[in-house]
């Protein structure tokens, strides 16, 4: 596996895809993995070179970090460990533990650490955007974290980009912490991120994390069958998962399927590695080792740029405003006399 900077605010050397543990453990309602093979899955990531882990505290209840920190003992050093606050971690979980605010981080930070056996969280995210909370508070409780020795850099997860643009620029004026980077759902039936959570990253240098790579499993195909293993779309009462419910995904499935065929590799294979082309660190959430291998073996993937317009083509889709009004070739002529063909653009979007 190979290795990439994370973002243009740190020093961190992060594996090509991203370990998710959501399924590590059973709390919710048995569809994960038991302690034994979340180890297997754990050790043979980390044969592979991955050294980037994704938890959470709402993640099986507690029991994914409980899970991650036992699996840490002894090599905690070689793993950049992220996990995150903002949601409930079980039915016991009150509205001040829950949330963006800062009272909400200090406790969630705190029952983390414990779980997990640490003394310091390397990436914190803000797992949902709480809809309340100022982003000065949020910016300023990261602040305080790291200042405190508790974690070491700060990352936002399902943000709208409008907030994300503000926390990033309120960082660099104040001189606190940056941020780090943002986690976003991106896959070839998730595309609404390229809009404005892509170029935002881009232009504020922003590491990106794209979970559910594979819309929950659809994008594997295997849910046109519909005997065989637990379903996704059945567990955690549907959440994560993308159905195939319209043409343009039934075509979606169809050309992955069709261009899998041709590279003689599987259909998730070409959808994570087509995420991963488009800039972002996938997120591979395995249940059993058979999936970890099966996920991992995207990383041999090279799509060609026939491939790519294919897979781009069948997945598009309509962008709104004001990319409606700024894509409009009569305005590009208005805002440049005339000359926007002789312009060479800026290799990344400007902020």
């Amino acid at each position: 596996m190979r290795y990439k900077l994370f973002g243009n605010h740190t020093g961190l050397r992060v594996s090509e895809f991203v370990l998710g543990t959501a399924n590590f453990g059973e709390a919710w309602g048995g569809h994960g993995a038991n302690p034994d093979e979340a180890r297997r899955i754990f050790d043979a990531y980390a044969d592979a070179g991955g050294n980037f882990i994704d938890t959470a505290n709402g993640y099986q209840e507690g029991e994914s970090e409980v899970l991650v920190g036992n699996l840490l003992t002894g090599r905690r050093d070689e793993f950049v460990l992220s996990t995150k606050f903002s949601v409930m971690t079980n039915s016991s979980s009150g509205i001040l533990v829950t949330g963006n605010s800062r009272q909400a981080m200090v406790s969630s930070v705190e029952a983390s650490l414990k779980r997990l056996k640490t003394d310091r969280i390397d990436l914190y995210w803000a797992h949902v955007d709480d809809g309340f909370t100022p982003i000065e508070e949020l910016m300023r409780g990261f602040d305080d974290l790291v200042r405190a020795g508790k974690i070491l850099y700060a990352g936002l997860s399902n943000f709208p980009a409008w907030r994300v643009a503000r926390a990033a620029t309120l960082a660099e004026l104040r001189g606190t912490v940056p941020l780090a980077g943002i986690q976003i759902e991106h896959s070839l039936v998730q595309r609404a991120p390229e809009q404005d959570l892509f170029p935002a990253s881009q232009a504020l240098g922003l590491g990106l994390v794209a979970y559910s790579p594979l819309g929950g499993g659809v994008l594997t195909g295997k849910y046109r069958n519909t005997t065989g293993e637990s379903r996704r779309d059945e567990a955690w009462g549907g959440a994560g998962f993308q159905p195939e419910n319209s043409p343009q995904r039934t075509a979606i499935i169809d050309t992955l399927m069709t261009i899998a065929e041709e590279a003689s590799v599987t259909p998730g294979e070409i959808a994570i590695a087509w995420v991963a082309a488009k800039g972002a660190l996938p997120i591979v959430g395995p249940r059993t080792l058979t999936q970890l291998n099966a996920n991992l073996a995207a990383a041999a993937v090279t799509l060609s740029p026939e491939q790519m317009a294919r897979l781009n083509e069948v997945s598009t889709i309509a962008r709104g405003y004001p990319h409606t009004v700024l894509d409009d070739p009569r305005i590009k002529d208005l805002v440049t006399a005339g000359n926007f063909d002789r312009i060479d653009a800026p290799s990344v979007p400007v902020a």
